[in-house]
Order: structure tokens, then C-alpha cells, then sequence
């Protein structure tokens, strides 16, 4: 089984966010084996070119006399060698420091080797992520609080809600609990006189409530008069709204985008039903007063008609009222 399989299977089967740590010291050794492996076929890889073009080459010893050493070379040899073994024999006075030093350089290589580990399986969850981002999945391996969980993709959770329906009650909270978390979430380290000044209302017994499910926690004492408490998130918090960290939380700018966009879907609406009701009455009602009906239905504007009068010849002014008179 590969080492990507195997971290795979420890995160699907645990329940709590798998830290790379954790990861590390389960699978380091195997971690480092990988890489050699790795190495050591780039390697066998790279040499094989080279290797094909050598073979049609002659060898250089079959065309080179076979050179023996001389007896007095080889003892001068020997004699170098026993002399340089004598001269790296260590000293008993200089014994203690280089324990110490040994012991340094074996903390310092079992570093090197755990931060090396943790690098070749942080490479292979990325690879692990970015399989599982595909589409034909419906899970996805986030990381969360530190650590990483399998969870299912946001396009599916319609069908898994629908499936959780049938199951035990989740964990609810309250609309006054849910504000207050929000608040402390938003302002945290924060006191409850500052939650209680935001919301406008006191809020002591929602705290109880989140402090008893974990979601909060005090965060020590605010150096003012009094030394109120201060609170703060939890990591059973992140857990529960799947967060990484608190910087994932929605800002106030997307806040404002949604609560704009739910106000339009009403206004357009009602603009909708006001454009139908005043086309449906147009034909009854008038909204321009300059005009006016008359019983055959036909209009005339009174202002250009009395501008009219007035610009009448005196002659067409005798006939009009001579045939009125008739």
C-alpha cells in the first residue's frame, strides 16, 4: 500500500482533525524511504541515456597496459595510512565535549529529519486535496482547526441535509445564543459588559450556556478597573462551523452584500406587482390632469385650446358667437 493511501485512510477513519504532526511521527520513516525511492529512480532514469550512449564507445582499459605497483610504493603506502590512524585517535581529555557536541548534532539531525518528513507528507496531502477537488467527487479533504478532515463539498449539501433530517436532532442554538457567539467571535478577547452593550441587552445567562457546549472560552482578565473576564473562541467552535481559523469568517463587506441582495428580491417584486395593478387600471384612470375625456372618449388639452381663443381673428370671434346665438 502507497504512503499517500495510507494517509488517506487515517484521516477518513478519524473523527478529529489529523494534525501534520501526528502525521509525521506515525509515517517518517516510510515518508523518508518514499523520497529515496523517488530519488533513486530520477537517478536510474537520467543514467539511462547516458548509459546507451557509453556502450558504443571502447573501454579504456582494454586499450591500457596493465600497470602494477611497485613493492616499495605499496609499503610507503602502508606506512602513510599508520600514521595518519594514529594521528585521529581521539584524545581521553577531549572525550566529554565531544559527547556533548555528538549529542547536539543527533537533537539537530532529528530535526532536520522531522521537518524533512513533515515536507514529504504535506507535499502528498496537497496531491490528495487537489484529486479530491475534482468534480465527480462529493468529499473534499479540508483543513481545519489545525489539521485535516475529510467533509463533504458545498454542492451537496442539499442531498446530505436531506438525509440528516432522518436522523437524531443536531445540536441547536438559540437566536440570543447565536448573537452572542457571533459577537464574541467578531470582537474577541471581549468582556460581557462590551457583549452586552453591543446587542443592547444582558447576555449572562447565554454565556453559561456556551461555555457548558464549549464553544467559548475565558481568555483571562482585561487589565481595567474591575478586571473583567475576558472571553474567546474555542477550537470546538472552529470545529463545529468547519473553520480553519477565525479569518475565515464571512466579513462585514459580504454581510452588507447579503442583506442589499435580500432587500432587492422584495423591492423588485413589489415594483412587479405595482407595474401590473398600474397597467391593469390605465384605462380608467388619468394621470395627467391637463387633459380631460369627454363622453365620446376623445381628448383635448384646455391649455392649448384656450391659447388658441386668444390668438383668434375678431372676424372668426362674430362668427362663433353669431352661431352660438343661432
Amino acid at each position: 500500500m502507497s504512503l499517500k493511501a495510507k494517509l488517506e485512510a487515517v484521516i477518513y477513519a478519524s473523527e478529529e482533525p489529523v494534525t501534520l504532526a501526528q502525521l509525521a511521527g506515525l509515517f517518517a520513516d516510510e515518508a523518508l524511504e518514499w523520497k529515496a525511492e523517488q530519488a533513486a529512480a530520477a537517478q536510474a532514469q537520467a543514467e539511462e541515456p547516458a548509459a546507451s550512449e557509453d556502450a558504443s564507445l571502447p573501454l579504456l582499459q582494454d586499450t591500457l597496459p596493465d600497470l602494477t605497483a611497485a613493492p616499495d610504493a605499496v609499503e610507503e603506502a602502508e606506512a602513510s595510512q599508520e600514521l595518519s590512524e594514529e594521528a585521529t585517535e581521539p584524545d581521553e581529555d577531549a572525550v566529554a565535549p565531544d559527547a556533548a557536541k555528538a549529542e547536539a548534532e543527533a537533537k539537530r539531525a532529528a530535526r532536520l529529519r522531522d521537518r524533512e518528513a513533515r515536507g514529504i507528507i504535506k507535499q502528498l496531502l496537497d496531491e490528495l486535496i487537489a484529486e479530491y477537488a475534482i468534480d465527480g467527487r462529493g468529499v473534499e479533504i479540508r483543513e481545519i482547526a489545525g489539521g485535516y478532515r475529510m467533509a463533504t463539498k458545498p454542492e451537496c449539501h442539499d442531498a446530505v441535509r436531506s438525509f440528516i433530517k432522518g436522523l437524531k436532532p443536531a445540536l441547536k442554538l438559540s437566536l440570543p445564543a447565536l448573537e452572542t457567539l457571533a459577537v464574541i467571535a467578531y470582537k474577541q478577547p471581549v468582556t460581557a459588559p462590551e457583549v452586552n452593550e453591543i446587542r443592547g441587552v444582558d447576555s449572562s445567562g447565554v454565556f453559561g450556556s456556551l461555555l457548558a457546549r464549549k464553544l467559548i472560552v475565558t481568555a483571562g482578565r482585561k487589565p481595567v478597573v474591575g478586571r473583567p473576564i475576558l472571553y474567546k473562541t474555542t477550537r470546538e467552535f472552529l470545529l463545529r462551523f468547519g473553520l480553519k481559523d477565525v479569518s475565515e469568517l464571512p466579513s462585514m463587506e459580504e454581510f452588507e452584500k447579503m442583506a442589499a441582495s435580500e432587500l432587492e428580491e422584495p423591492e423588485i417584486a413589489e415594483a412587479e406587482m405595482a407595474g401590473g395593478a398600474v397597467a391593469g387600471a390605465a384605462s380608467e384612470f388619468n394621470p395627467d390632469l391637463s387633459t380631460e375625456t369627454n363622453g365620446n372618449g376623445a381628448t383635448h388639452d384646455s391649455e392649448n385650446q384656450d391659447t388658441e381663443t386668444e390668438m383668434q381673428s375678431p372676424q372668426a370671434a362674430r362668427a362663433a358667437s353669431g352661431s352660438d346665438a343661432e
